[in-house]
């Protein structure tokens, strides 16, 4: 019997999960329906006016469409800037302008209808002119691939990931219930301290590590050494600039090799919140230096890379690129070709069919043998994916991949999960189940998942009761008040209502180490991620904290260090005092002038009693997104100032919380600077750098309202993205009254960085 607190843990992640689930296809078919097809371009929802260049098969059968903007249409090819990335869901459907509805064809019956104006499928590819999407038409399905001469593509709600997650949920709970001789439904010692049935063992030591890479700092070396020595689960907490990949590499090699602490190579399974984390390590792999090809690393990444047009090697490691050169590869090559060939005739691509795609009995006839064909080329296919994947050392994927049909089955020593802080807690589940032993790598003091019913539910509140979250089946999800010796959820560190801020270290003390048996709690939302809860159960006993940072200026590093982590967070002597001025790109004749601008590690515009009020932007209605047109004229003097002073645009980035103010930013200065010059949210920042960095606060109103600016998580991306200089414009007397930590902040400002009076400049 489970565990009463299991219990009531499980049926919280369901309940959660479940009005997140809703909450995105609610925000996914409002958009859909009440925005006009110009709108939702603008949005970066859709793409229009598209036309189908080529048709090939991908791995497990899948047809990938590849769409472009013809030149009959368009004058440029290169897309309008929109929001789809490998791995989101789409639909190519019939292209629609202004808002007029699309005309039916009479003659069509309400079958073909569905075929000739959509196919639903996976981003596969995204360059700037071109979009490919992988289509998977299941055998014995009846959906003929017909589509318009022109097409639109339109982003979806991605349930194929709640799927997942809730298949993992149920899984887990068959495996509390104990009641399957099924090998694959066994706890293991990992699920036992996952789910604090069981304390983390006590650590194996390890003596005389040799690490291959000399250069890794102290701290860096005790995490790979506690990652070695830890039975069971470890944590790496990087903050910002420490070198956390740089560990995991490390790390990998150390698992990967025969040496005399590892006298076994282990199997790994490495997969991130997200595709780029997962590129990045491949890249980093990819790069290491070795003496003979038997030293490599065989490493094979499935799933949707997000960089594949922009790095070859990545291409080349891929699972689809790797089966295509393994020796059983050529029997399925043929199948493959005859494939392409005949789903180009039915699409009007094919030789000597002049554009136009077969009808009638001719049609059904090549739809049957692309079925068949279909069919024996999976099964051709399904051993060559066997091979690859056994001969390969380290897998890599996106958490939610890794659920996929080709790991099905495979098992490995080690998973290690990349932007830990940033996945939720039951997308970790899907790669946790197939490996004895956990690593975790993030930090918990920079922004945790994006969660979109919080948002729902703020914006819900004084309104009706919001109707009950269903699963995945449609069944209504009983929210089950859990046990009443079960823990309260505590409050999340990072969120509004956290007046002070904590260290990593003091994140919750719900479990003192010293406790002989730890406590499991629910959590309060999805944003307390599995990093989150172990340091919550288990306190800083199970992780280590990289504490040597190579980016930020001792200056810019100063108030995080202090603040969010207990002041162990220092540079490395070669960043303490970098400056501007240190760049070979930049001089200034004014000694003044240089000081001013080269020489200023930070700098703080505040705009207080100058009326700079924000302004909301109107197509979003009273919640909408906010900008600030006098914060953008002081941002595009002062970036004028760097680029004039030697300071490349593509070695600045304007950082803002807004969306309304980033696309006012970039009106304004791209036409200027061109793409180089980076201008978005702290959200899609994270993890990247800058020399440097220019913030635009947004908030200045009468009220005093500095919405999600009080969450302290966003601000500290924003301020260690930078390496050599950070500026900040924002309106005090509004800012101030954002909670502690904002005060705080403030008051750091005005003691350390050049202030500067909006007005008077």
């Amino acid at each position: 019997m489970a565990d009463a607190t299991i219990t009531a843990f499980i049926a919280r992640q369901r309940v959660l999960l479940a009005k997140e689930r809703e909450a995105e296809i609610e925000r996914s078919s409002l958009l859909l329906s009440n925005c006009g097809p110009k709108l939702l371009e603008q949005k970066g929802l859709s793409l229009g006016g598209l036309g189908v260049s080529g048709i090939s098969i991908g791995l497990g059968g899948k047809t990938l469409v590849e769409l472009e903007r013809p030149s009959a249409y368009h004058t440029s090819p290169i897309f309008p800037p929109h929001t789809f990335r490998p791995g989101d869901i789409a639909r190519i459907e019939q292209n629609v302008t202004g808002n007029a509805p699309v005309k039916k064809s009479k003659k069509a019956s309400a079958s073909e209808e569905k075929v000739q104006q959509e196919a639903e499928g996976v981003v596969y590819k995204v360059s700037d002119t071109r979009i490919v999407i992988a289509i998977d038409l299941r055998e014995g399905s009846s959906d003929d691939l017909n589509l318009p001469e022109r097409c639109r593509v339109v982003k979806l709600a991605n349930s194929v990931t709640y799927d997942r997650m809730d298949k993992a949920i149920d899984r887990l709970e068959r495996i509390v219930g104990g009641h399957s001789d099924d090998r694959s439904l066994q706890m293991t010692p990992l699920m036992r301290v996952l789910l604090g049935i069981h304390p983390p063992s006590d650590l194996s030591p390890i003596t005389n590590i040799d690490f291959f890479d000399e250069n890794l700092n102290p701290s860096q070396k005790a995490a790979i050494k506690f990652c070695l020595e830890s039975p069971e689960v470890a944590c790496i907490h990087g903050p910002p600039g420490t070198g956390k990949t740089h560990t995991l590499i490390e790390l990998i090699r150390q698992l990967t090799t025969v040496t005399p602490t590892n006298p076994k190579p282990q199997r790994l399974l490495v997969c991130g919140a997200s595709n780029l984390s997962v590129d990045n390590i491949l890249e980093r792999l990819l790069a290491l230096p070795v003496q003979d090809k038997s030293q490599k690393i065989r490493v094979t990444r499935i799933g949707h890379p997000a960089r594949v047009m922009a790095h070859q090697g990545i291409l080349d490691n891929t699972l689809e690129a790797q089966a295509t050169r393994s020796d059983q590869a050529a029997l399925a090559k043929d199948v493959k070709s005859e494939l392409e060939a005949t789903l180009n005739v039915l699409s009007g691509k094919g030789k000597g069919s002049k554009g136009k795609a077969p009808r009638g009995a001719e049609r059904r006839k090549l739809w049957d043998e692309v079925k068949a064909l279909r069919k024996e080329y999976r099964q051709r296919e399904g051993g060559v994916v066997k091979s690859v994947l056994s001969e390969a050392q380290v897998v890599l994927a996106t958490c939610h991949t890794s659920g996929g049909r080709q790991l099905q089955n495979h098992e490995f020593d080690v998973v290690i999960i990349d932007e830990a802080t940033q996945a939720l807690e039951a997308v970790c589940w899907i790669p946790i189940f197939k490996a004895k032993k956990l690593i975790l790598a993030g930090d918990p003091m920079q922004l945790p998942p994006t969660i979109i019913s919080i948002d729902k539910e703020k914006k819900d509140k004084g309104k009706k009761k919001s109707k009950q979250p269903t699963n995945r089946s449609g069944k209504a999800v009983k929210a089950e008040k859990p046990p009443k010796d079960t823990p309260e959820p505590p409050p999340l560190s990072g969120s509004e209502n956290s007046s002070s801020a904590v260290s990593g270290d003091e994140m919750i003390k719900a479990n003192p180490p010293s406790m002989s048996k730890p406590v499991l709690i629910p959590p309060r939302t999805l944003e307390t991620t599995l990093f989150d809860r172990l340091e919550q159960m288990y306190s800083s006993r199970i992780k280590k904290m990289l504490e040597i940072q190579y980016r930020m200026h001792a200056d810019i590093c100063e108030f995080p260090s202090e603040t969010l982590y207990s002041s162990k967070l220092v540079p490395h002597e070669s960043v303490v005092s970098h400056l501007l001025d240190d760049l070979p790109n930049t001089s200034l004749d004014s000694e003044e002038d240089a000081k001013e601008l080269l020489r200023t590690p930070v700098v703080f515009f505040d705009t207080s009693g100058c009326e700079y009020y924000e302004r909301v932007d109107s197509a979003d209605g009273d919640e909408g997104s906010r900008c600030n047109e006098n914060e953008a004229t002081i941002i595009g003097n002062w970036v004028d100032k760097l680029v004039n002073a030697g300071v490349l645009p593509s070695q600045i980035a304007i950082i803002t919380p807004y969306q309304a103010q980033v696309t006012l930013l970039t009106s304004l200065l791209r036409p200027k600077y061109g793409p180089e010059l980076e201008i978005g949210t702290v959200d899609g920042m994270q993890g990247r750098e800058k020399e440097a960095i220019v913030i635009s606060l947004v908030r200045s109103n009468d009220s005093r309202e500095v919405g999600f600016l009080k969450e302290k998580r966003r601000l500290n991306v924003a301020m260690t993205r930078a390496r050599r200089h950070l500026c900040v414009v924002g309106d005090s007397s509004t800012i101030t009254h954002g909670g502690s930590y904002l005060k705080k902040w403030l008051a750091w400002l005005e003691s350390n960085a050049d202030v500067k009076f909006a007005g008077l400049e």
